[in-house]
C-alpha cells in the first residue's frame, strides 16, 4: 500500500486575462520576496483572506504594517527625570 507523503489537499486554480503590468508587478514582488510568483499568489491569498477572518487591534495592524515596508525607526531611550524628594506630609 502505498501511502503519500503530503497530508494537504490542494487545488490548482487558473487565473486567465492577467493585464501585463499586474504580472510584472507580482513578479516585482515575487523578487523582492525571494520566492516564485506561484508562491507569491499563495502568500498574498494566505495574508488577504486571513486578515479578513482575524480581528485584529490598531498597534497589531500598525505592527504589520510597519513589517511590510521593512520595520520602523529606533528611538532613542529618553534620559530619566532627576529624582524629586518625597513630599513632606509631617506638618499635616
Amino acid at each position: 500500500m502505498h501511502k503519500s507523503r503530503d497530508t494537504h489537499n490542494t487545488t490548482t486554480l487558473t487565473i486567465r486575462r492577467i493585464e501585463p503590468r499586474l504580472k510584472a508587478s507580482l513578479r516585482r514582488r515575487a523578487d523582492r520576496h525571494g520566492r516564485s510568483m506561484e508562491a507569491e499568489l499563495r502568500a498574498i491569498l494566505q495574508e488577504a483572506l486571513a486578515s479578513e477572518d482575524e480581528e485584529v487591534g490598531l498597534a497589531t495592524a500598525i505592527r504589520r504594517r510597519m513589517a511590510e515596508i521593512g520595520g520602523g525607526v529606533d528611538l532613542p531611550e529618553p534620559e530619566p527625570l532627576p529624582q524629586r524628594d518625597p513630599p513632606d506630609f509631617s506638618e499635616w
